[in-house]
C-alpha cells in the first residue's frame, strides 16, 4: 500500500482504482478524518453518508457495509474497523462560516477549504462540499435529541480500511477544527 500523510489541518486527494484497499490512519489518535470520494469519470456522482445510512439503516458506517453515492451506486466497502466504531455521518464540514458562527475573525482552514484545495491540484472545480464520512468523530444523539459530539476517544494507530468499486478520486482533510463550541 502506497503511504501518504496528511499533515495536520490540510488535506490531500488520491486516485483510488477500482478493486483497490486503502486504509486512513490517525497516527497520534483522536484526530478527525473528514472523508469525501468522487466518481472518477464524473465528480457530480459523490458519496453520500444521507444515502448510505438510510441503506444500511444507520447513522455510523460499520465494518463491512456499502457506502453509496448521492445516485445510491455502491462507490466503496467498509472492510475494516480498527477504531471501535467511533465515525459520524451527521456532521457537515467545517467551514469559515461554522467558524465566524462560533465567534472566530478571520480566515480559519477548513475541511470545506481542504476539499476544494485538494481538489483543484487535481484538476476539478467543485460547486458542492458533500457530507463526510467523519471517521474517527465521537457523537451520538442524547436523550433530548440533542447532537453531541463529545472528544474523539480513538487510540494512536487507530484505522480504517475501504474498498473501492469503482474508479474514484478520495480526499481525506485532517480535521482543523480547534475552537470550543459555546
Amino acid at each position: 500500500m502506497e503511504r501518504s500523510v496528511i499533515p495536520a489541518s490540510e488535506g490531500r486527494a488520491h486516485r483510488v482504482p477500482k478493486g483497490a484497499r486503502f486504509r486512513i490512519t490517525t497516527p497520534k489518535g483522536a484526530q478527525a478524518a473528514d472523508f469525501f470520494a468522487y466518481n472518477a469519470e464524473t465528480t457530480s456522482e459523490w458519496l453520500s453518508p444521507m444515502h448510505t445510512w438510510v441503506l444500511n439503516r444507520s447513522v455510523k458506517p460499520r465494518e463491512g457495509q456499502s457506502l453509496i453515492s448521492r445516485f445510491r451506486r455502491p462507490m466503496l466497502t467498509f472492510t475494516e474497523d480498527g477504531a471501535g466504531g467511533v465515525h459520524d455521518m451527521m456532521l457537515a464540514a467545517c467551514d469559515q462560516f461554522r467558524y465566524e458562527q462560533y465567534g472566530h475573525e478571520g480566515h480559519h482552514p477548513s475541511c470545506a477549504e481542504n476539499l476544494h484545495s485538494a481538489m483543484r491540484r487535481e484538476g476539478y472545480e467543485i460547486d458542492v462540499v458533500p457530507q463526510p464520512i467523519n471517521f474517527f468523530t465521537n457523537t451520538f444523539i442524547d436523550a433530548e435529541s440533542a447532537l453531541s459530539s463529545p472528544p474523539n476517544p480513538v487510540p494512536p494507530g487507530a484505522y480504517v480500511e475501504l474498498e473501492a468499486l469503482m474508479d474514484l478520486i478520495c480526499v481525506v482533510s485532517s480535521c482543523p477544527f480547534d475552537l470550543a463550541i459555546p
